[in-house]
């Protein structure tokens, strides 16, 4: 069923009658399914809409608008279409008991890779599905690829009734769907020999697989069912080789790299991060892929526009893997403003020492970090780590966790959307 949940006022959708709560049950005769349909299905400048009214009326919109302009309408979200697999590595099975009751979905919907670039397996995908990718020309889609070879694809997603993949992604291919494509290595299970075979596949589709993004198994001290090998330095050095070497070879033949490591593997491996160019059009970036290296382009080209700040203490929030490579930012940010910057390493309380990512770091952690430090005159934590309702895994509030320590605190992505404020905010240093 497709919902109204809210009319914009003024909008076609309120001046023809729509109201919160309205059915919208077909466009010109065609029966609606999702909000796939529906942006799809109304993409013209006139049609009909077969609608149900909140007190149960049939009632049709005759709709005629100019240039595409919006209808005005927001619709309730689509019922998720849950992953079937059991993968031992999935961060879902890495999470405690007690957190908030979305966090323990795990969702598995080519329409939420579409609309959101969220990663699926296309495991659950039926023959309608696929005729809808194409029909819809659903592209690009984020693929979880993990293996190629049949055999190893079903271990590695604890599923012996996982389709071909092969076979899935040359069917869409033909069709015109193109593929951002990730790998999550487990060593013993999908490095080596078949890691090499899922390249060689993946490779063979031609332009059809945008990017490949190999990224190191994480686990946390919830994760039940992994049985695996953790991944340590001399395996992240193995993979970054085989990275190299294909990317070697896609550069040459068709003029881009498509095989990347995420940061973490480069990190693991201690290896130094790649330049600006190394990433493209970073396409992987919400994966972790070139996303150290696009904070330090931001800070590299905004530094200089920043307000001066002189005599401020700023503490900084970060996880264990970014404690290394924050103090030359924090040294170039400490010379355009005049601020004096302070590292602050938290440790995971929630998820165990293992998670080492800043973006997993919960209300606690911050809490811990920056309770009693009268001393400091603001403190800069992770965006990544709150979500759009504005709360930290934990569940802890944001503005709770700001509101019981002793400074302004800015959540941050790139420094620049932190240290404009405080410049506005003119901060008095503390005494």
């Amino acid at each position: 069923m497709v919902r109204v949940t809210r009319v914009h006022a003024g909008s076609i959708a309120e001046i023809i009658g729509m109201v919160p709560g309205t059915e919208l049950l077909a466009i010109n005769d065609r029966p609606l399914e999702d909000f796939l349909d529906w942006e799809f299905l109304t993409a013209e400048d006139a049609f009909v809409v077969a609608a149900r009214l909140p007190d149960g009326e049939a009632v049709e919109f005759d709709i005629e608008r100019v240039d595409g302009e919006p209808l005005g309408v927001e619709l309730a979200p689509p019922t998720i279409r849950r992953c079937a697999n059991r993968c031992e590595f999935c961060f879902i099975e890495g999470l405690p008991k007690g957190l908030r009751k979305p966090l323990y979905v795990r969702d598995d919907d080519y329409r939420l890779s579409f609309a959101y670039g969220n990663f699926a397996t296309l495991s659950n995908l039926k023959d309608r599905d696929i005729a809808r990718i194409l029909e819809y020309r659903l592209s690009p889609l984020y693929v979880s690829v993990h293996a190629t070879p049949w055999e190893a694809r079903k271990v590695l997603l604890n599923n012996p009734r996982v389709p071909d993949i092969v076979g899935q992604l040359t069917r869409l291919a033909d069709g015109g769907i193109q593929f951002h494509c990730q790998m999550v290595i487990v060593p013993g299970l999908n490095d080596g020999d078949v890691l090499e075979a899922s390249l060689r596949d993946l490779w063979a589709l031609g332009d059809a697989v945008l990017t490949v993004a190999l990224v190191p198994v994480g686990v946390t001290q919830f994760s039940h069912l992994y049985t695996g090998r953790p991944m340590d330095q001399p395996n992240a050095r193995v993979l970054l080789d085989v990275v190299g070497r294909w990317a070697d070879r896609a550069l040459a033949e068709r003029g881009e790299r498509w095989v990347y490591g995420s940061d973490e593997l480069y990190l693991l491996a201690g290896d130094e991060l790649p330049d600006v160019e190394h990433y493209g059009e970073f396409s992987q970036i919400e994966n972790g892929v070139g996303a150290v290296t696009a904070l330090r382009q931001r800070v590299a080209e905004g530094a200089d526009t920043l307000p001066r700040l002189d005599g401020r203490r700023i503490g900084v929030v970060t996880g264990v893997s970014m404690a290394l490579l924050m103090p030359p930012l924090l040294a170039r940010l400490a010379e355009a403003t005049g601020a004096r910057f302070e590292l602050i390493v938290a440790e995971n309380s929630l998820f165990g020492p293992t998670t080492t990512t800043a973006g997993l770091l919960v209300g606690a952690d911050i809490r811990r970090a920056l309770s009693g430090r009268s001393d400091l005159d603001a403190a800069v934590v992770p965006a990544e780590s709150i979500n759009d309702d504005g709360l930290f895994l934990d569940d802890e509030p944001f503005e709770a966790v700001r509101a019981a320590l002793p400074m302004p605190v800015y959540p941050s992505y790139d420094f620049m959307d932190a240290l404009v404020p405080m410049g506005d905010a003119a901060l008095s240093p503390v005494a």
